[in-house]
């Protein structure tokens, strides 16, 4: 039931247990008090879904009441119960925000009336939240990162999100590029606004136009009752196109005159209706390469492309691993129960090492299965990360000779920075102290392991370096 529970605020006490057995009768849960002061002692402990208020009560008005809730973040629905009311009150109280209001006394099929329109509105509303913070396999993440690349990238979507122009996000698979978009969205202007997410590469060819325009009754065979497409449940927020270079050519050319005019017509319909969106894209393609080859519009492409913002592969930001890999460890632990002492030297490194294909994305499963893995109260290791042997010696190759010792007890619960600055120390001596060598090795420029040993006391330029690329 989409209200649960109401407050009735009437100061004669005969109305007010009336009203109170009324609604108990439908299964409401209900608190009845006769003045202000111990509403707002209810409102404060609780979360009411609807509130009935008489308009004159021993301490006040209430519309004095309704005015309260309006400020609140989360306000109930008011209705304005008065035996004194005119048109011209109506009209008032809902210009101050009630939802409705009843001249006293009122009937049965009156205040049935009133309660079928509130538990309708409320559900629609609860569905809209539903579809605004459905984050699928996005949900409760953020940006996380501390490299220049990521900084460059939070300050770039600090500067876009203000605007209302039309972004194309574009990266790998796994990079983040839904993170991103909802950076934006949050950071926006329309962050009050529903947020909705259509992903093009799984809605089949022949519902993708239904899906983002709706259709009529009757538009096509199941087409039983009328539908609002997705850019009219995004109308005055914004909208996700993920992977939008998965769309046909026809469904294209319909996108762009929704871009251009701001306007749609319903498939099976002949009305033109208007809509404020802001669109957001996606795509983990080359679109330049895509419109070379004629499978996508340039000009849709053009209108897509305002703001164009590049999310960087992990390879290009290593550095961050151990952030990541800690911060998932922590996620999956809670969500498996699991009791994870924390990260061993020779997990990190073989994370260091590895190339990542798949991203942040592939690095979050590889943690999960890790903590699944691994035995209560003790370090993630390399052999519960799953990787092959042959592929993490092509990858990270070892010099010739005795191989060195493995880490004891002791040493296995460092902190990350630890961690970090053994694997990087250990590369530089494996390279004969090279530090141009040792950086490549690594995945990170010259800049970030001079950087990394100024920070450990170790600033001085060795003679084997060669020449230090930017």
């Amino acid at each position: 039931m989409p209200i649960e529970k109401i407050v009735v605020v009437e100061d004669d006490l005969i109305v007010r247990k009336g009203l109170e057995q009324q609604l108990r009768q439908r299964r409401y849960d209900v608190a009845s008090v006769g003045n202000i002061a111990a509403a707002r002692d209810y409102l404060a402990r609780d979360t009411f879904d609807l509130v009935f208020a008489d308009l004159r009560l021993p301490d006040g008005e209430g519309t004095e009441l309704l005015r309260e809730l309006q400020a609140r973040p989360q306000k109930p629905l008011v209705v304005i119960m008065t035996g004194f009311g005119t048109a011209d009150f109506a009209v008032s109280c809902l210009r101050e925000g009630a939802f409705d209001y009843l001249f006293k006394p009122f009937s049965n099929d009156q205040l049935e009336f009133t309660l079928k329109k509130a538990e309708e509105f409320t559900q629609l509303v609860k569905v809209n939240t539903y579809l605004s913070n459905d984050e699928g396999d996005e949900s409760g993440y953020e940006l996380l990162g501390r490299t220049p690349p990521m900084d460059q990238l939070r300050d770039l979507i600090r500067k876009v999100a203000r605007t209302q122009a039309t972004v194309l996000i574009q990266g790998e698979s796994g990079t983040g590029k839904e993170l991103v978009a909802r950076a934006i969205y949050r950071e926006s202007p329309r962050a009050q606004a529903p947020f909705i997410r259509v992903n093009c590469a799984a809605v089949p060819e022949n519902l993708i136009e239904s899906e983002f325009f709706g259709h009529e009754k009757g538009a096509f065979t199941g087409a039983l009752t009328k539908r609002e497409g997705r850019f009219e449940l995004a109308h005055t927020g914004t909208i996700l196109l993920d992977e939008i270079s998965e769309i046909s050519p026809a469904v294209q050319a319909k996108l762009l005159r929704v871009l251009q005019e701001r306007e749609l017509e319903r498939v099976g319909g002949n009305r033109t209706l208007k809509v404020d969106v802001r669109v957001i894209a996606t795509t983990n393609r080359n679109l330049e390469q895509s419109v070379e080859r004629k499978e996508f519009r340039q000009d849709l492409f053009f209108r897509l492309n305002v703001v164009p913002i590049l999310v960087p592969p992990l390879r290009d930001r290593r550095e961050d691993i151990p952030l990541l890999a800690e911060r998932f460890m922590r996620r999956y632990a809670r969500k498996h129960g699991a009791q994870v002492a924390g990260i061993a030297s020779s997990c990190l490194a073989t994370l260091m090492a590895h190339r990542w294909p798949g991203n942040v994305r592939e690095l979050q499963n590889v943690i999960e299965r890790a903590v699944i893995l691994s035995s209560d109260g003790q370090n993630l290791e390399a052999v519960h990360l799953g990787f092959a042997p042959v592929e993490n010696a092509a990858v990270a190759p070892s010099p010739p000779g005795p191989a060195a010792p493995g880490p004891s007890p002791a040493e296995e619960a460092l902190s990350l920075e630890e961690v970090e600055k053994r694997h990087i120390l250990a590369t530089l001596d494996r390279c004969g102290g090279n530090r141009t060598q040792a950086a490549k090795k690594l995945g990170i420029s010259v800049r970030t392991m001079r950087n990394k040993l100024h920070e450990y006391g170790l600033g001085a330029k060795d003679e084997s370096d060669g020449p230090e690329p930017e």
